[in-house]
C-alpha cells in the first residue's frame, strides 16, 4: 500500500529537516518547501495528501497562501497550520479558510504524529454559511481556549470525529455544545456534507415524524431532516425535549441505521451521523433506550468557570467577531474589567459572555470598558446575593472587605452547587466541617443540607 505524502512548508531549515525525518521514519513520503513560491510548485506537482503549513514566512505568510489555495480551485487536501506565535484570531482565520487543525511550536513528537494521523482522514471543506427553512447549515468555528480543560475537550472531540457512531454531548446550557458538534463534523469524514441543527422542542408536534423522515404520497415527495442531512450530520439540541413518538422513531433509526418514510413500504438507509445535546444524561423525559443508543460516544463540555483563565483571549475573539459580523464599535477591556470577568461565576456560560459583550459594545461610547461600567452590566447576583465585587469595597477595612467577598463568593458558589454543601466543599477546596462553620459565621443560609450531600 502506498504511504501518504506530506508537504512541509516552513522557512526554518532545522524545523523542516526535523519534521521530515520524523515523518519519514513513520513511513510517510515527505517533501518540503522553504517559502510560498516553492510551496506553490510542490502543491501542484506533488499533489500531497496533507500540508503542514507554517504561518510566518518571508515572502507570503501561511494564512495568505491558505486563502489563495482555498479561494482558487479549493483545497485539494487537508491543511494543518503551524505557528510559533499563535493567537486565537489566527487559529480562527485558518479554520475559516479550511484548515483542519492549528498547532503551536514547539511541537512534541506525540502531538505531531497524532495531528498528522487525524488530519489524513479528513476531507478539505470550504466554509459554508446558509439557512434553509430555519435549519442551520453553519460555518465551521473551532472551539476557543488554551486552558487544559478546553485542550482536553478538543482532543477528545478529535478522537470522536474519526468514529462513525452517534454522539451525545453533555454540558450546561450555553456552554458551547453546538460549537463542539460543528467542530466534530468539520474534522470528520462527513465534513463535505451538510451540518443541520434543529431544536428538539420543534419536533414535539404530531408532524414530528414527517419532519424527521419526510413523506411520499403519489407523485409528491418531501425530504425530512434526515434527507437534508444526507452525507453529513444531523444535530438535535436538548434531546430531552423531543416528543415521545419522535424519540421512539429516533431509537429505531440509530439502532437499525434506517427508516421507513410515510407512504412507502420499503425502508431507506439513513446516510447521516446523528449527534445530540443534553444538559445531563439523567434528564426527565428522555427514554432510557434512546439515551443508551445515543451515548455510545459521549463528550462532556466544561462550563466557562472551569476555564476562566481563557477569558482575556475569549474577550478578544468575541469582540472582534461582533465588530466584523455585526458592525459594532470596537472597545477594549481594562485589566480590572478582565480580572473581574475571570472571577465571575458565569451561570450562563459562553452565551452569557457573548450577550454581555454585545450589550457593552452597543451601549458604550468610551474606547475602554472599565470596572464600573462592567459591574453595572453584569447580571444580578444569583438568588439576590450581593455582587461579588462592590464598588466601595476599597473603602472598607480589610476584615470587612474580606467578609464581603467570602459571603458573596460562597453564596454564589453554593447556588451553583444546587445548595449541596458537600459538593461546595469539593468545589472551593475546604474541609466540610470548617466550611459549615464558615457558612454559619457569615450567616449564609444553607438550608437542611445533609452531611452526605
Amino acid at each position: 500500500m502506498t504511504s501518504a505524502s506530506i508537504l512541509v512548508v516552513d522557512d526554518e531549515l532545522g524545523i523542516r529537516s526535523t519534521i521530515q525525518d520524523i515523518l519519514a521514519d513513520e513511513g510517510y513520503r515527505v517533501s518540503t518547501a522553504a517559502d510560498a513560491k516553492e510551496a506553490r510548485i510542490r502543491y501542484e506537482d506533488d499533489a500531497p495528501d496533507l500540508v503542514l503549513l507554517d504561518i510566518w514566512m518571508p515572502d507570503t505568510d501561511g494564512i495568505s497562501l491558505l486563502k489563495e489555495w482555498s479561494e482558487g480551485e479549493g483545497l485539494q487536501c487537508p491543511v494543518v497550520v503551524i505557528s510559533g506565535h499563535g493567537t486565537v484570531e489566527t487559529a480562527v482565520e485558518a479554520t475559516r479558510l479550511g484548515a483542519v487543525d492549528f498547532i503551536e511550536k514547539p511541537l512534541s513528537l506525540e502531538q505531531l504524529l497524532s495531528t498528522v494521523k487525524m488530519a489524513l482522514v479528513q476531507q478539505p471543506v470550504p466554509p459554508v454559511t446558509d439557512t434553509v427553512a430555519g435549519i442551520s447549515l453553519v460555518q465551521v468555528e473551532a472551539p476557543q481556549g488554551k486552558s487544559p480543560a478546553i485542550r482536553a475537550t478538543r482532543e477528545q472531540a478529535r478522537e470522536i470525529a474519526v468514529q462513525r457512531v452517534s454522539v451525545l454531548i453533555t454540558g450546561e446550557s450555553g456552554c458551547g455544545r453546538d460549537l463542539f458538534a460543528r467542530y466534530i463534523h468539520s474534522i470528520s469524514s462527513r465534513a463535505a456534507g451538510p451540518f443541520i441543527q434543529i431544536s428538539a422542542a420543534s419536533l414535539t408536534g404530531s408532524n414530528a415524524v414527517e419532519q424527521l423522515v419526510g413523506f411520499s404520497s403519489g407523485t409528491e415527495k418531501e425530504s425530512g431532516l434526515l434527507g437534508l442531512a444526507k452525507g453529513g450530520t444531523l444535530f438535535i439540541s436538548e434531546l430531552q425535549e423531543l416528543g415521545a413518538h419522535a424519540q421512539s422513531l429516533l431509537v429505531s433509526i440509530v439502532e437499525q441505521g434506517g427508516y421507513t418514510r410515510p407512504g412507502k413500504a420499503s425502508p431507506e438507509p439513513a446516510d447521516v451521523r446523528i449527534m445530540a445535546s443534553v444538559q445531563r444524561t439523567g434528564g426527565a423525559g428522555l427514554r432510557a433506550d434512546l439515551l443508551s443508543a445515543m451515548s455510545v460516544l459521549q463528550l462532556s463540555v466544561p462550563p466557562l468557570r472551569d476555564y476562566a483563565e481563557d477569558i482575556p483571549d475569549l474577550l478578544r475573539y468575541y469582540v472582534n467577531d461582533l465588530v466584523s459580523g455585526e458592525s459594532l464599535n470596537y472597545r477594549r477591556f481594562s485589566v480590572a474589567a478582565q480580572n473581574r470577568l475571570r472571577n465571575y461565576p458565569w451561570p450562563g456560560n459562553l452565551r452569557e459572555l457573548k450577550n454581555l459583550l454585545r450589550k457593552l459594545l452597543i451601549s458604550g461610547s468610551d474606547a475602554e470598558v472599565g470596572l464600573v461600567e462592567l459591574e453595572a452590566s453584569l447580571e444580578p447576583a444569583i438568588d439576590g446575593a450581593e455582587p461579588l465585587v462592590r464598588q466601595d469595597v476599597l473603602a472598607l477595612p480589610m476584615r470587612e472587605a474580606r467578609e464581603h467577598f467570602e459571603r458573596a463568593y460562597l453564596t454564589q458558589q453554593l447556588a451553583l452547587c444546587g445548595g449541596k454543601v458537600g459538593k461546595l466543599a469539593g468545589r472551593v477546596g475546604m474541609e466540610r466541617t470548617h466550611l459549615y462553620r464558615k457558612l454559619r459565621a457569615l450567616k449564609i443560609d444553607f438550608g437542611q443540607s445533609s452531611i452526605d450531600d
